[in-house]
This record gives C-alpha cells, sequence and structure tokens, in this order.
C-alpha cells in the first residue's frame, strides 16, 4: 500500500527545476512512494543515505566529480538524505551545476533535513510532508462504504502502511513502533540525555489528547524541567509523532490567548504508548480518540490538496469551548466533534455571537466524510 496521493503530487512536480524533497515520520512509506513513481522509469539513480558508501562518496564532492557520479540519469533518488553531512550544500551543488538532473530526496526527521535544506535550497524546493495513510486515501482504495466500515478499527489501530497491510498483527507492529523505532533519531540525538523521561512524557500526552497542555504540569509528572519539556515536544514535532493546536483569541477577554492541545499523528501509536486496545463500546475514551482521528486527518487532506489555512481551537476561561476552527481566504469555519450522531449538540452561543460570520457544524460518525473531503 503505497501513498497515492502524495505520489500524484511528486509526478506533478517531476522537471519543474526544483528538487523535490519528501519529509516524514519512519515507516510511512517514503521509499516505497519513491521506488512506486521511479521504479519503472529509465535513468534514475537511487542512493541511499543510510549506506555508508553512499555518505562516503558525498564526502567533499565538487561540481565535477558529482557529474561523472550522475553520468547520463535524468532522475536522481536519495533515501534518508539526512544521513549525509552537509546535505543542504550538496543538494544546492546539484540544483545549480546539474540543470537537466531532477532531485528528488526523503528524510524521516525534519530538524535533520528540512533544517539543513531552508537556506541552501531556497527557492529552488518543493517540499511535502509524508504522513500515515489516510481516510480519503484509504476509501480511494476500497470506496466510502468499506472504510465506514472500518472505522472503529481505524481509531484503534490508525493508518500506518505496515499496520493496514498486516490484518491480525497490529498490536505488535505498533508496539515496536511505539517503543523505540518512531523516535530512532531523536534517541540518536546529544540533546536527549534521558530516553525515560521521553517515553514518559509520550504517555503522558498520549492520556492529554484533547485537552489543553500545561507544560509546568508535564514537567512535574515527568521529573523534567519546564525547558527539557518544551525542547523535547519540539523534537517530537520535527520527527512527525506529534503536532500542536493553538488556542484562537481575537474577540473576547476571557478567551485563552497561550493555551495549546497536543495531537498524535496517528490514533494507533497513541493507544500503543497507553497500552490500550480496548474495542471502542468498552472505553471511555472514544471521545478523545474521536476527535484526535478528525483533527489529523484533516490535517492530512488540508495537506495534499494544497489548501493553505490556518487552525486553532476555542476557549474561554468560563469553559466555553470549540474542537476545531479553519480560517482561509477571509472565511471562518468551527466545528465541534461529537461520536454520537444521535446526541443533540449545538455550537457555542457564545462563539456564534462573537464570531457572526463563521459556519459552524457539528461533525459525527454521520456526516465526518465530507469534512475530510470525501463528496
Amino acid at each position: 500500500m503505497i501513498n497515492r496521493l502524495l505520489a500524484k503530487i511528486v509526478e506533478q512536480k517531476l522537471d519543474s527545476g526544483k528538487a523535490i524533497i519528501l519529509i516524514g515520520s519512519r515507516q510511512t512509506g517514503k521509499t516505497s512512494l519513491l521506488k512506486s513513481v521511479f521504479g519503472p522509469k529509465d535513468g534514475v539513480l537511487f542512493l541511499s543515505g543510510d549506506d555508508v558508501d553512499v555518505r562516503s562518496l558525498f564526502e567533499n564532492i565538487n561540481a565535477a566529480r558529482l557529474k561523472a557520479i550522475v553520468g547520463d540519469h535524468r532522475y536522481l533518488v536519495v533515501d534518508e538524505a539526512q544521513r549525509i553531512h552537509d546535505v543542504g550544500l550538496k543538494f544546492k551543488l546539484i540544483t545549480d551545476q546539474l540543470p537537466g538532473v531532477q532531485l528528488i530526496a526523503s528524510g524521516s526527521s525534519a530538524f535533520e533535513l528540512a533544517n539543513k535544506l531552508n537556506e541552501p535550497l531556497t527557492g529552488r524546493k518543493w517540499e511535502y510532508r509524508m504522513f500515515p495513510l489516510s481516510f480519503k486515501e484509504m476509501v480511494g482504495h476500497h470506496g466510502l462504504l468499506e472504510e465506514s466500515r472500518l472505522l472503529s478499527h481505524r481509531l484503534l489501530y490508525g493508518y500506518y502502511p505496515d499496520v493496514v497491510n498486516h490484518q491480525g498483527s497490529e498490536k505488535e507492529i505498533l508496539k515496536q513502533l511505539s517503543e523505540s523505532f518512531l523516535y530512532k533519531d531523536i534517541l540518536l540525538m546529544d540533546q536527549v540525555k534521558r530516553p525515560e523521561a521521553l517515553m514518559r512524557l509520550l504517555q503522558a500526552l498520549a492520556y492529554q489528547v484533547g485537552s489543553q497542555v500545561s507544560y509546568n504540569e508535564l514537567a512535574q509528572t515527568c521529573s523534567l524541567d519546564t525547558k527539557t519539556v518544551e525542547k523535547y515536544i519540539t523534537l517530537l514535532e520535527q520527527s512527525f509523532v506529534v503536532f500542536k493546536l493553538s488556542s484562537l483569541s481575537r474577540n473576547l477577554r476571557n478567551e485563552l490567548k497561550k493555551s495549546r492541545k497536543i495531537y498524535f499523528y496517528d490514533n494507533g501509536v497513541r493507544n500503543a504508548l497507553i497500552a490500550n486496545f480496548n474495542q471502542i463500546e468498552n472505553r471511555t475514551d472514544v471521545g478523545v480518540l474521536w476527535e484526535n482521528f478528525l483533527v489529523s486527518e484533516r490535517m492530512k487532506y488540508n495537506h495534499y490538496s494544497g489548501r493553505w489555512v490556518n487552525s486553532w481551537f476555542w476557549r474561554t476561561s468560563d469553559q466555553a469551548e470549540l474542537d476545531y476552527i479553519e480560517e482561509t481566504d477571509g472565511r471562518m469555519y468551527a466545528y465541534e466533534f461529537k461520536w454520537n450522531s444521535a446526541s443533540k449538540t449545538k455550537v457555542s452561543k457564545t462563539f456564534t455571537k462573537a464570531y457572526s460570520n463563521a459556519e459552524c457544524q457539528v461533525v459525527n460518525p454521520s456526516n465526518f466524510e465530507t469534512f475530510l473531503g470525501i463528496g
């Protein structure tokens, strides 16, 4: 199973004169995607930064040696590019000195790849994030009816390709992912002095999905200082394990101004961290799973569709709240998430009065597919 949505985007950008950069978590299928797009093509040179000889190849490289390496190949594909020393400068050399060669690179950590490429490749690259598989993509694979039937399963086990492709082995695969593999890049960094504290932090974040997060409280829970908590969360964001949503504050004095929520890119990883794969009907956190699923899937939909949006949650000091808000092209859209389709839920009157031009909607299992770009 490969990410057809992103594969199509990559194919459309080929031969555009800019490098194509794919960044995403480990095990999301970046290598499989690159092989599916470029495997059948002639004139493709595949290299992997995981190979010692490839890293040595790029040491002290110059334009003449680079041309000799690439030869007559039209496409240069570099997987796990973050392993290459000074990769940004090396890629700049490729884009500047080999204008007839299309460079495509992938990496599993934003702090090791994107940050190294930002300045050298300014104006020279298309950059895309790669996530676990998405609801919309799976609908395209086997239809809306079948994927809707699997909704409860996805809330528990998520969308990592290996999980989707190996039914019956979901727990074992997610256990391996959550214990170390997803955080391999972080744990190899000198900045992480206490790996066991990082795992405690992840578990604390898993329990607080959908709630406002306090770095001070997390620091006390994990026996860390606040600055270390903030640093670890930033590293987890850059490794595409979690992401933040800030609070909207514009019109009311009692709106929370500096609050934040933290979500996981994948429900299965979140559930593995707390070792809870109980079925939906036996859980007390189904609302949390539903919210994490919808926010993460909406983020995937926005990214792959090229939608430029600002997003927040909203809450006041007297507990009026909304789960999710977007603003794009001067228009605001507000959403409340409810797992129970029969629940008669209304959007906060405090919000609709303060933001009278916003379009408001309750999203539940009877209508969620529209929210995720279907229909």
